[in-house]
């Protein structure tokens, strides 16, 4: 009987412990660091829920023509051209941002070919922004691509450069374009 009531004492013991300690362990092993509150004019989290709220929360392929700019390795005017995916069923690049690169196009040119055409005309890819949770570009989830001299593509440091094109292109090109689309 005492036999009994120490194994009892001793597995009640070893059990309390396992549960104050392990569950101190756990809470710190688990931890995670909180999310910063987003602010309601980030970028991404607005193009987000237009785009879920208009778009049902998935786009495939849209096209656009962004701007005009003067490229020191290429004499003359250059013209972005965008095609956007977006699909908010994704665990990881949620929203991926295809940018190319043309001469600038002519008033004849841009009657003739519609913005699908001109990105194909392309063929290739000059940059590409993954982006997966709202918040600045560059948080953890996010890749920047980029295609130096029209070689292949690589992953490349976000800079501010980087952040502040991708604001640009969203708020001053697609978003515009993707509220236009919605209403018509």
């Amino acid at each position: 009987m005492k036999t009994m009531a120490r194994i009892l004492a001793i597995t009640s013991g070893t059990i309390l412990a396992l549960v104050v300690l392990g569950g101190a362990g756990t809470a710190r092993l688990g931890a995670k660091d909180k999310p910063s509150q987003l602010s309601a004019n980030d970028t991404t989290l607005r193009l987000y829920a237009l785009l879920d709220s208009k778009y049902n929360g998935k786009l495939d392929d849209f096209y656009m023509l962004a701007d005009a700019f003067n490229d020191p390795k290429n004499p003359g005017q250059q013209q972005h051209v965008i095609r956007i995916e977006y699909n908010k069923e994704r665990a990881f690049g949620k929203l991926n941002i295809h940018v190319r690169t043309v001469g600038q196009l002519t008033p004849e040119q841009l009657k003739a070919y519609n913005p699908k055409q001109i990105f194909d005309f392309a063929e290739t890819d000059t940059s590409k922004f993954t982006k997966t949770d709202p918040g600045p570009f560059g948080k953890p989830g996010d890749v920047y691509f980029e295609s130096p001299d029209g070689g292949s593509m690589g992953s490349v440091a976000t800079t501010p450069e980087i952040q502040a094109q991708y604001e640009r292109f969203v708020t001053q090109f697609l978003m515009p374009a993707l509220e236009k689309k919605a209403a018509n």
